[in-house]
């Protein structure tokens, strides 16, 4: 994981500080340790690290993730750092692994931007774009557990109660088509906002789209984006899901779509750059007791490259505007065209 250290004296480390100090009752002289933070995430600024501190005359120590929201994210039309506490706090006592988050803020005189306060848990996020990552799902597959641990962790997240959880605020589709003419609508939306030109390519992928959107059967907690690269690893085990902001109610195999993409691979036929075709099939449906329906997840991974386009238009945007000087939002551009032309060639072109 790439980082750059904090630094100690800094005002925002000191207004953590004095948040935290505020939170923990008894935490006599807390202070911030081990500081790192991460560069890999586009979305929001990350900081890491351990709280120390005396309470009742002895030292007490605890990892935390503190997430900021700089107000310039990717997807800031569409999510929320609130919405993801939620998400989060419901989570809590589940079989889905994800961090317990402790406190959200919107107050901006706090530390000057809306944050989460979370468990930093164990484990790293090996990234699956860079030739030493793919290098480690391939060696973490042929070891034969973590491929099992990432597919048990899909199927725990599309058999959760979601209802139950109190997951339902994120809105509920309705029966038949409701659920992918919405997600259509939704990454329309996001197009619109950002500013997408008028591309005879994307016109015709949302027509088909809209035309031939499936209906929904069984509705679960969608993650959205469930990959390696939004997943904690420890010990060869999933520790943690991460990245909950496409997360929504909708068909199970909007994710399983996700998975199956080659979008999401690279230089190898094992899903996500780790788990074999036949073994995620064969798990993934015994343990939830779906079937996994293959030409629904086509549809979806024609709906994922409208929604890659909506990405990466929104991505470039925010360089070309000047709301970020981060290049790696300029160089997504190139990728529009690439996802242009699958499209096209699935459509028939």
């Amino acid at each position: 994981m790439s980082t750059k250290q904090g630094d100690s004296g800094s005002d925002r480390q000191q207004r953590i500080e004095a948040y935290l100090t505020s939170r923990i009752p008894g935490a006599d002289g807390l202070h911030m340790i081990n500081i790192e933070r991460p560069t890999v995430g586009w979305s929001h600024e990350i900081w890491l690290f351990d709280a120390v501190w005396s309470e009742s005359g002895r030292e007490v120590g605890r990892p935390f993730c503190v997430r900021l929201d700089p107000g310039n994210t990717l997807l800031r039309h569409m999510s929320s750092l609130e919405t993801q506490f939620r998400v989060l706090k419901c989570l809590e006592n589940t079989a889905v692994p994800a961090p317990e988050a402790y406190w959200y803020e919107s107050d901006l005189a706090i530390i000057g931007k809306p944050f989460i306060v979370m468990d930093r848990v164990p484990g790293a996020c090996p990234n699956p774009w860079g030739s030493d990552g793919r290098r480690y799902y391939q060696e973490a597959s042929g070891r034969g557990v973590l491929p099992g641990s990432f597919t048990q962790a899909l199927a725990d997240l599309h058999n959760l109660d979601w209802r139950a959880a109190g997951l339902d605020f994120l809105g509920v589709p309705g029966p038949g088509k409701d659920f992918a003419l919405g997600e259509v609508a939704k990454w329309k939306e996001l197009m619109s906002l950002a500013g997408v030109v008028h591309e005879p390519i994307l016109e015709d992928l949302i027509c088909w789209l809209e035309e031939n959107a499936p209906t929904t059967d069984r509705l679960s907690l969608i993650h959205g984006a469930y990959r390696t690269g939004n997943l904690l690893i420890h010990d060869d085990r999933v520790s943690a899901v991460l990245d909950w902001e496409t997360q929504c109610i909708g068909d199970p195999m909007y994710d399983v779509a996700y998975m199956l993409s080659d979008l999401n691979r690279e230089g190898t036929d094992l899903l996500s750059n780790l788990v074999p075709r036949d073994e995620f099939f064969r798990q993934y449906e015994r343990e939830t007791g779906l079937e996994i329906d293959e030409e629904k997840c086509r549809y979806y991974n024609m709906l994922y490259c409208m929604r890659s386009v909506a990405f990466w238009v929104s991505a470039s945007g925010l360089y070309a505007d000047g709301s970020s000087g981060d290049l790696r939002l300029a160089r997504t551009a190139w990728s529009i065209p690439v996802v242009l032309d699958r499209a096209a060639r699935e459509l028939g072109y």
